[in-house]
């Protein structure tokens, strides 16, 4: 096998040319391969973060209460019984939470936004607060300072708000100013003055459309009893058995009695309308996972994939191409060599062997200059730290500045596939080469 290698390395060094040209096609492929392997790979990575920290837990206990069959509360009318019950059926969770749902206008004196509010309890928000990062002045804004101000302990004063630095720069307002919220209930308008305790950094697109109040806000505002939650958010220490742990938790709370919607996923407030439509009365649990949470946008993952399969299936096909053509040229320039080889006592697989030994270094080889490319782009854009400015792409890439995570698995991912790919285009030539018969390969050169 070395001196395969070695043979191998040799062709390609004395075919240097068409090896450059090759090489530099399979460099170029690979690096925007592994680009778009990184920046899918972050979106994925961010819905999880964005949908884990703002509105989700990685299984969510959430409900409606009808006391009318036109209507549909976003509500838990009994959450510390529907903990107890939680509990019971999976001791074995990291964490566990739960907060109000509401929806209602944010008024500042420049502007107004519709948001979901969050009804928190301070004490329980640990893992959501360590997850946030105050943000600095300039981010909200413009010619603002590098100061932070404001203070997440803040949040556990009376009538106070932690809103989103997107948000603050859109209603033009500080720590410290006043926002009225006005929300529906009842067919009857209620409003709250709330004081900015914090802002927060951006956490993906999905933050400018989230805020967060003390929990006894929600309750004053909709005028709930104390026993009310709007869903208990379950925390796991291994994300991936989060569907698993559902079916668990739906088997066992029908055992305890409580009555539970069919499984949708899509997240609660795409489900106003149809629950409305149904013929029930009283409280119905609907369990859901992070990812129903987020349903409506992972089909920016679902794109990214498709494009990144798209381009690289036709680069590919050209790559392929290319290969096979060059392996040919390389077959017919060498078919006297090839003969005396064969002469000597050199096996077909020898010959195959080495043809497509070639053609894998020169996979390898070409797709580590083209890793080490996209390496230094993606850090390079990584340390500008570039804002996105235009909503669309902020939406697409869930976040607001353009920053892609590398992971060894996407390099190693992009070394084996073009390697194998370049292997496998010079399998028919490499075939062709091995079955030349010494004296016709010798006569041909003649």
């Amino acid at each position: 096998m070395p001196m395969l290698l070695e043979i191998a390395f040799r062709n390609l060094l004395q075919a240097r040319r068409r090896t450059l040209l090759l090489g530099l096609a399979i460099a170029i492929v690979a690096s925007l391969f592994l680009i778009l392997r990184a920046v899918s790979s972050s979106v994925s990575e961010r819905m999880i973060e964005s949908a884990t920290t703002l509105s989700s837990g990685h299984v969510n206990v959430g409900g409606f209460f009808k006391t009318r069959r036109k209507d549909a509360a976003p509500l838990l009318n009994d959450g510390p019984a529907i903990k107890e019950a939680v509990k019971a059926i999976i001791p074995d969770y990291e964490s566990m939470i739960d907060r109000h749902r509401g929806w209602g206008r944010v008024i500042s004196p420049a502007a107004s936004i519709n948001v979901g509010m969050n009804g928190i309890t301070f004490e329980q928000e640990g893992r959501f607060f360590k997850s946030l990062r105050l943000a600095h002045e300039d981010e909200y804004v413009v010619g603002g300072t590098k100061e932070v101000h404001g203070s997440f302990d803040d949040m556990k004063g009376k009538d106070t708000v932690l809103i989103f630095a997107a948000q603050a720069k859109k209603l033009e307002v500080k720590v410290g100013d006043t926002l009225t919220v006005v929300t529906e209930a009842a067919g009857q308008s209620n409003t709250a003055d709330l004081k900015i305790a914090a802002i927060a950094s951006d956490v993906g697109f999905m933050s400018n459309y989230n805020i967060y109040v003390p929990r006894q806000t929600i309750l004053d505002l909709y005028r709930l009893n104390d026993k009310s939650t709007g869903v208990v958010m379950l925390y796991l220490k291994n994300p991936e058995e989060s569907l698993a742990v559902m079916d668990k938790l739906r088997k066992g709370l029908t055992e305890k009695g409580f009555l539970l919607r069919d499984h949708e996923p899509n997240p609660f407030f795409f489900k106003f309308e149809k629950v409305m439509g149904e013929d029930w009365l009283g409280q119905k649990l609907d369990l859901t996972i992070w990812s129903d949470e987020i349903s409506f946008v992972l089909w920016v993952t679902s794109a990214l994939d498709l494009v990144s399969i798209f381009v690289i299936s036709v680069l590919g096909v050209i790559i392929i191409g290319g290969i096979m053509n060059s392996m040919w040229m390389s077959v017919r320039e060498r078919i006297k060599e090839i003969g005396t080889m064969r002469a000597i006592g050199a096996s077909k697989r020898y010959i195959g062997s080495i043809f497509v030994l070639e053609a894998v270094l020169l996979g390898l080889f070409s797709s580590a200059a083209g890793v080490l490319l996209g390496c230094i782009l993606v850090l390079s854009m990584n340390a500008f730290n570039i804002p996105i400015t235009n909503d669309g792409v902020r939406l697409f890439l869930m976040s607001s500045v353009l920053n892609v995570n590398l992971h060894a698995k996407d390099i190693i991912s992009t070394l084996i596939l073009f390697s194998a790919l370049t292997g496998f285009a010079a399998l028919f030539p490499a075939l062709k080469a091995a079955k030349l018969r010494p004296v016709e390969a010798l006569m041909h050169s003649k």
